[in-house]
């Protein structure tokens, strides 16, 4: 899984309709959807760098760094995560995955494409978003309390973004860049497609919200995520999941109830852990879902080593 030891895997990246998209299909199975469920999967993989978020900032703040074992670990990582998407040991096999801190060739991802990658590895489509990187303007100071996460260098050429993997065709992709505040390198962006599921339209929104910003200015945010659902949506069921950062009961609640303002529910219960840091564990990351029905769903907690979040999953089915 190491992007930087094979040219030609590099070079098949292609380019398509979607602005500001890059796409390409590892999938060979036709026809496989002809099954009753579906199952989605939302999983901030932080670049597959693994899941000591301050204890690394602290490391290297001491100028510990570990550049050379990079791509191993992260290649190791990856492992990892398609296993667990396909095992169903800690999840049921994912038909869609829902990515955020996927980077593209960065240093701290250790020169790997991270959402290709996994989906050549899991034999599946994926569509990729990067997030548009002010070039050589450094980010805006931040909360203390969120200023552990390994930064992009500025001479940096790689990107990180969001992505969607994909066992279904991905229709009408669309990049949607959302509103920010005080700081143009923070999470702002977006990703929509279409499947067809038995023949039936299910529109899909992969969402990386800000960490840094107010919990009323999340909530814009994901305003203009729902002003996008009114947009496309207008047949079918609708999928919203993603990497929601809300760090405190007060954003859980206010986010809940935004959601159900519009018809959508999330079958996890507000402060479900799904992030972690030592003993410390919030509920980051939501499912919500509109015309359609829960079947079963879970946080896989077993799968350590990859993020400091773990991956939430949902089983549904048509009404």
């Amino acid at each position: 899984m190491r992007a930087h030891e094979d040219r030609d895997f590099v070079a098949t990246e292609t380019a398509n309709d979607s602005p500001g998209i890059e796409q390409d299909d590892f999938s060979s199975a036709e026809g496989e959807f002809s099954r009753a469920t579906l199952t989605v999967a939302t999983f901030n993989i932080r670049y597959g760098v693994g899941q000591r978020l301050i204890s690394g900032g602290i490391l290297r703040r001491f100028g510990v760094k570990n550049a050379r074992r990079r791509p191993s670990l992260v290649a190791r990582n990856l492992t990892l995560a398609a296993r667990a998407f396909t095992e169903g040991k800690l999840l049921p096999r994912a038909d869609i995955i829902a990515l955020q801190e996927a980077d593209k060739r960065t240093r701290r991802a250790g020169d790997h494409h991270i959402a290709r990658e996994l989906a050549a590895a899991l034999g599946m489509r994926y569509a990729h978003a990067a997030m548009t990187k002010p070039r050589g303007v450094p980010p805006a100071p931040r909360q203390w309390y969120l200023d552990f996460e390994e930064q992009i260098e500025l001479d940096d050429d790689g990107e990180s973004g969001i992505a969607l993997l994909s066992r279904l065709p991905l229709l009408d992709l669309e990049r949607i860049e959302l509103p920010w505040f005080e700081c143009a390198w923070r999470p702002r962006l977006a990703l929509a497609t279409k499947v067809l599921w038995r023949d039936l339209p299910v529109h899909i929104f992969c969402v990386h919200i800000d960490p840094h910003a107010s919990t009323d200015d999340r909530l814009v945010q994901h305003r203009a995520v729902l002003a996008k659902v009114e947009e496309r949506a207008t047949s079918g069921s609708t999928i919203i999941l993603g990497d929601f950062n809300t760090l405190s009961k007060d954003s859980c609640r206010a986010t809940r109830a935004l959601f159900a303002e519009h018809g959508f529910s999330s079958p996890q219960p507000t402060g479900t852990p799904t992030w972690r840091s030592g003993p410390i564990k919030l509920h980051a990351d939501w499912i919500f879902v509109r015309g359609l029905n829960v079947v079963r769903w879970g946080v896989a907690r077993g799968l350590r080593r990859v993020s400091d979040h773990w991956p939430v999953w949902a089983e549904l089915d048509s009404p």
